[in-house]
C-alpha cells in the first residue's frame, strides 16, 4: 500500500511540476524574464547603463537616481523583452507600472522563474505587466438626459 502511494505521489509531483514549466516557457516565448540582480542597472538609455554598471561608485549611482537617470532592479521581478540588442548584450524591456521602456544588460535577466523577496514567482497577471479583467476600465454610458434627440424625441 505505501508502495501505491510512493508512486502515485511521485507520477503527481511529476505532472505537476511539468504543467508549471509548460506555462513559464509559454511565457518565455513572449518575451518575459525574470530579473536576477538588485540594483540601479536599468535605464532609459543604453549609454546609462553602460556608464553606471562600468564606474560603480556610491556618488555616480546616487547622483543617476536622484536625476532620474537609473532604476532600480529586484530579483525576481518579471519583465517584457521588447527590443535585444546582441552587439552590446543588452535588451529593452517594460516593468510592471512603468509607462517608459528601460534598458539592461541581458545578462541580469533569467529564461528561469525566480522567486521574488516574498518567495512567489511573478506572473505578467500579479506584476501590473497585463490587465487583469478584474482591472479593465468600461468607459459609463452617456447620459440620457444630455444625450441629443430628434425632434420626435428618438436619439
Amino acid at each position: 500500500m505505501k508502495l501505491a502511494i510512493s508512486i502515485i505521489t511521485a507520477i503527481s509531483l511529476g505532472l505537476t511540476c511539468t504543467a508549471l514549466a509548460d506555462n513559464y516557457g509559454i511565457l518565455v516565448a513572449k518575451g518575459y524574464r525574470w530579473v536576477t540582480v538588485h540594483g540601479p542597472y536599468a535605464s532609459t538609455t543604453e549609454q546609462r547603463v553602460q556608464r553606471i554598471t562600468a564606474h560603480r561608485t556610491g556618488a555616480t549611482e546616487l547622483q543617476m537616481v536622484e536625476d532620474g537617470q537609473a532604476y532600480y532592479l529586484i530579483p525576481g521581478t518579471i519583465v517584457q523583452v521588447v527590443k535585444e540588442d546582441p552587439t552590446n548584450g543588452m535588451s529593452q524591456m517594460h516593468l510592471g507600472g512603468l509607462t517608459t521602456s528601460l534598458w539592461t544588460y541581458t545578462r541580469f535577466l533569467s529564461k528561469h522563474p525566480i522567486q521574488d523577496t516574498y518567495g512567489m514567482i511573478e506572473t505578467p497577471e500579479n506584476s501590473g505587466l497585463m490587465p487583469s479583467v478584474d482591472s479593465v476600465i468600461i468607459p459609463p454610458l452617456s447620459d440620457k438626459s444630455t444625450a441629443r434627440t430628434r425632434q420626435n424625441g428618438t436619439p
